[in-house]
């Protein structure tokens, strides 16, 4: 028995040598495809072995990816269109993942978006992604960063949720599913939405440095394939109630907010995609709101064609076929 034992340990061991190996750079928690893709084996399927590495903010992920300290990246895709225009790296998106349904939360004594007139509103990096949907929303209103209030860089969604919740100088964050559901249980009051306010938005997708991409294609149309896979299965009816339960599990929610937080994600605009599509309009939207908020290109906006790549995801889709 002993001998037995040595075999399969050795066995398991050549076995999983032979996967490629993938380490993916993702923000506090895992997400659920790829918890999905991993306790479902869809990974060991398509012979990729993943590791996840959570970081507190987008700053830290995107040093870590430019230093070459891991493979891919799952977050918001303007993430990446960053690192190409002001850190001057070769990235390139392979896939989407999820629109945004971001709202606007603030303290339950704010009753309206001027009343933040002065106030500090927290974000996880002032120049990227949501940050600039906060000062979208308030432009709107007539309100610019800087003049008329303040924003504070404090790292990724669930830490920006719980630091309101400790701290009432902290007025308002856009926040999103499942932190968004559990703040309105908690009295916080929404102010606005991404979608009423700048409409389709793609947000977290896949990206990674295009020389990887290009050195690795089989792993990455690989690594795509079990994703999608993932959300397949993610996104089927049939398994709601297995996915509520890792998520009350994995992100220590409350029943009720999972459920909830699932509903939304699902059946909503703004939530997760089919196949984990890259939704071309979303990005064009994230491109025109850099150009306007941050005046990048001048205020006009190269082809999203210049940030994404679709020939891996092409590749993974007709592999799945």
């Amino acid at each position: 028995m002993a001998l037995v034992a040595v075999f399969l340990s050795v066995l398991a061991a050549t076995q999983d040598t032979s996967k490629a190996h993938i380490k993916l750079l993702t923000l506090l928690g895992r997400p659920l495809q790829i918890g999905v893709a991993e306790t479902r084996g869809l990974f060991a399927k398509h012979g990729v072995a993943v590791e996840t590495e959570n970081s507190a903010n987008s700053e830290e992920v995107r040093a870590k990816l430019a230093s070459g300290r891991g493979d891919l990246v799952y977050m918001a895709v303007d993430n990446a269109v960053a690192m190409v225009e002001l850190d001057h790296q070769d990235v390139i998106i392979v896939m989407g993942g999820e629109g945004s349904q971001n709202e606007l939360m603030a303290q339950p004594e704010i009753k309206s978006i001027q009343e933040l007139r002065g106030k500090t509103l927290l974000v996880d990096a002032p120049n990227t992604a949501y940050a600039l949907q906060v000062k979208k929303i308030l432009l709107l209103n007539g309100m610019q960063a800087g003049r008329d209030y303040e924003l504070k860089a404090f790292g990724a969604t669930p830490q920006r949720f719980a630091a309101m919740r400790e701290n009432k100088s902290y007025a308002a964050s856009m926040l999103g599913p499942p932190s968004s559901i559990a703040a309105k249980h908690s009295g916080f009051v929404s102010l606005g939405s991404v979608q009423q306010g700048i409409g389709p938005y793609q947000a977290n997708g896949f990206f990674c440095q295009r020389p990887w991409a290009q050195e690795h294609r089989d792993v990455l149309t690989a690594f795509l394939a079990a994703v999608i896979e993932a959300q397949r299965w993610l996104m089927a009816p049939e398994n709601k109630q297995y996915v509520v339960e890792s998520m009350t599990k994995e992100m220590r929610l409350a029943p009720d907010i999972a459920a909830e937080s699932y509903a939304s994600l699902m059946d909503r605009p703004g939530g997760f995609a089919k196949d984990a599509a890259f939704d071309l309009q979303g990005f064009q939207n994230v491109l025109n709101l850099r150009a306007e908020i941050e005046g990048s290109w001048g205020g006009h906006p190269p082809p999203p064609e210049k940030y994404y790549d679709r020939s891996s995801y092409d590749a993974a889709l007709a592999k799945l076929k």
